[in-house]
């Protein structure tokens, strides 16, 4: 079983966070993107869009290939009027050659079969000088120890099958660099950054997070039986650390277009 973007059930999944000070702090150390135009792709549920608009970003238009995720980015977006949404592929946004200034991809590369396409799209749509972000996590960024603060890890302890599952999908760093400087990119370079992603003030705050799937594309890998296994599994891991904020580790690729 793998997640479908596309399907009702997985409703606000991916819209309803709010993105961290810390990521707000890294993209601004990156970027300025002040008065800019920023194409969020693979937006989503439109997390990253609304945080792109609140950091400084003039118009963000945010793509993703499920009408699904834009309905639920459109809606949690309604006092956002500088955000704007439409269907497309990471390969194929629809939007004009040399019309935005930041390209944004959080998420993404991971569901693909190869960044190549989607990093050549970047290229295209980017203005001379302007700036491609790609945000994810490697296998080193998912082997990280188990911890109340890396939730993930304990997925892997519980069934090790998700791990392959890791290893198979998740990017190297050298593929995503070289996929930039084939498409033509300049000053490619890549940093690592701890996410934190929410903060748990209970064990049934945790567990309805786990069981709802919120977000977390690798659990529509288990069947509802395993994944209520899964979610007393890690709650019995971690109650003794309550309230626990959980932090996600990526790598961010950046480069520039000349």
């Amino acid at each position: 079983m793998t997640i479908d973007f596309h399907s009702v059930d997985n409703r606000g999944t991916y819209a309803t966070r709010t993105a961290d000070a810390t990521w707000a702090e890294t993209m601004l150390g990156i970027v300025d993107p002040t008065g800019r135009t920023v194409a969020d792709i693979g937006c989503g549920g439109g997390i990253y869009s609304r945080a792109w608009s609140e950091i400084g970003a003039a118009r963000v238009i945010g793509v993703d290939f499920s009408a699904q995720m834009i309905e639920d980015a459109k809606d949690a977006s309604r006092d956002y009027p500088e955000l704007w949404f439409a269907r497309g592929d990471a390969a194929d946004t629809g939007l004009r050659c040399g019309s935005v200034d930041i390209v944004f991809a959080r998420a993404l590369v991971h569901h693909l079969d190869s960044p190549a396409a989607m990093v050549r799209e970047a290229y295209r749509v980017l203005r001379p000088g302007g700036s491609l972000i790609i945000q994810d996590r490697t296998v080193e960024d998912v082997l990280q120890p188990a911890s109340p603060t890396h939730l993930r890890a304990y997925f892997f302890e519980r069934y090790p099958r998700l791990l392959e599952t890791e290893r198979q999908r998740r990017p190297a760093t050298e593929t995503v660099t070289a996929a930039m400087e084939a498409a033509g990119f300049r000053d490619v370079n890549t940093m690592p950054l701890a996410e934190p992603r929410r903060c748990y003030a209970s064990c049934d705050e945790l567990r309805q997070d786990i069981l709802g799937r919120t977000g977390r594309s690798i659990l529509h890998a288990l069947d509802d039986d395993e994944l209520h296994d899964l979610a007393s599994y890690v709650t019995s891991k971690v109650s003794h650390a309550l309230p626990l904020e959980e932090v996600d580790h990526w790598t961010i690729w950046t480069a520039t277009r000349p």
